[in-house]
């Protein structure tokens, strides 16, 4: 191939190799954001939309709609413990969850996100370190779970609307270490999505814990006569209802009460140095006691072999000595059936002679007798040469 022709096709892949990456929507990739969370509390993570508006180049649009993915660096989803919500694209996201002690360390979650109307996207890494909860010594032993009718889950997960909730849990518990644990979704223990029509709201269930016994409105509030009460459709035996008025509407009849114990510590092995003491060697035994293996092996042949004689004998007698035999059957049988039977098999000997050889003659019943328009008889003993080609019928 000539130099010219050789520099006009690379400088055709050049151009469609530009005009391809200029369809490609611009990707940004935000600096990482490190953040923390403690074991057995509520954590939460606003994905604000301005930093990302912000990364999308010649994005001007304040109001462009944008949508959130987030997912572990390498893995499709997203740990256990972590739940991701975002109502619409054009409000935020949140990354939400209550980490136990199984999940200490560092999770990183990749954050992507979409511009609807410039299709940019940019991504962030958001590293997550878990460490356990120092404060109030440890996991609170008195939870009690809330059912909230009136509110969707992004509702009460920003941190003024969580406080706002503490300070009406507040006439329950003593205000000193009362904390939101976890906050759910009613969606995700099986409720139902609510019809199109506002004011309804899909319910959220807050998990608030203490280190204070239980008030006893709530210890009322779950009593055998409050339950039977909820059964009946009233309303349970508590005198705290207007303590979440009027900004939380609580379903006293799904109220939960757990009273957590301090988890035992079962004793682990005790591990030595690795070393045998001296002297203490192994030693394998040199020496195996005989045993007897005819009994066991007479035992193992015989049973079978007596099993299957048995039940030859038994299939012997059924199948021989049990036979009533054809001269029994008739005897049984009444004469007309035996007639009736006789003549089924003459007459299906007849059919079979008559298809082995074409030439025999016709049988009597099949020969025309009698015809009832003119009266003429014909002769069943004639010939079958005769009697086969009578006419019957006038010409």
């Amino acid at each position: 191939m000539e130099g010219p022709e050789l520099l006009r096709l690379w400088v055709l892949a050049a151009l469609a190799l530009g005009v391809s990456l200029a369809t490609v929507p611009d990707h940004h990739v935000l600096p990482d954001l490190r953040v923390s969370a403690e074991t057995g509390a509520i954590f939460v993570h606003e994905l604000e939309r301005e930093p990302f508006l912000e990364a999308f180049s010649g994005s001007e649009d304040d109001d462009a709609p944008v949508t959130f993915r987030a997912h572990l660096r390498g893995r499709p989803d997203l740990p256990r413990w972590l739940r991701f919500a975002q109502r619409g694209p054009g409000q935020p996201g949140f990354l939400y969850g209550c980490p136990l002690t199984p999940e200490l360390g560092t999770h990183s979650v990749q954050v992507l996100a979409y511009n609807r109307h410039t299709f940019a996207t940019a991504s962030q890494r958001l590293l997550i370190s878990v460490t356990p909860r120092p404060r109030y010594g440890g996991d609170a032993p008195f939870q009690a779970e809330f059912l909230v009718g009136n509110r969707d889950v992004e509702e009460l997960l920003p941190e003024a609307a969580r406080e706002m909730f503490l300070q009406a849990s507040a006439g329950l518990w003593e205000r000193g270490d009362l904390h939101v644990i976890n906050v759910t979704s009613a969606l995700d223990r099986g409720g139902r999505v609510p019809l199109p029509i506002e004011g309804r709201r899909e319910g959220v269930y807050v998990q608030v814990g203490s280190h204070s016994p239980f008030s006893p409105c709530l210890a009322s509030a779950v009593s055998p006569q409050s339950r039977s009460r909820c059964h009946r459709g009233q309303r349970p035996l508590a005198s705290c209802y207007d303590t979440f008025a009027p900004h939380f509407s609580i379903r006293w009849c799904n109220l939960t009460l757990l009273q957590v114990g301090p988890s035992p510590t079962t004793p682990g092995p005790v591990w030595g140095s690795g070393v045998l003491e001296e002297g203490g060697g192994f030693e394998p035994p040199t020496e195996v006691a005989p045993r007897e293996l005819l009994p066991a092996f007479l035992v193992t042949l015989l049973v079978p072999l007596a099993v299957a004689a048995l039940l030859c004998l038994l299939l012997g007698h059924l199948m021989c000595c049990r036979r009533e035999g054809v001269e029994k059957r008739d005897l049984q049988t009444s004469d007309i059936q035996l007639v009736h039977h006789s003549s089924i098999l003459g007459d299906t000997r007849e059919l079979r002679l008559m298809a082995g050889s074409r030439d025999v003659p016709r049988p009597l019943s099949t020969l025309p007798m009698f015809n009832v328009r003119t009266g003429q008889r014909t002769n069943p003993m004639a010939s079958a040469r005769h009697g086969a080609r009578a006419p019957l019928l006038p010409h």
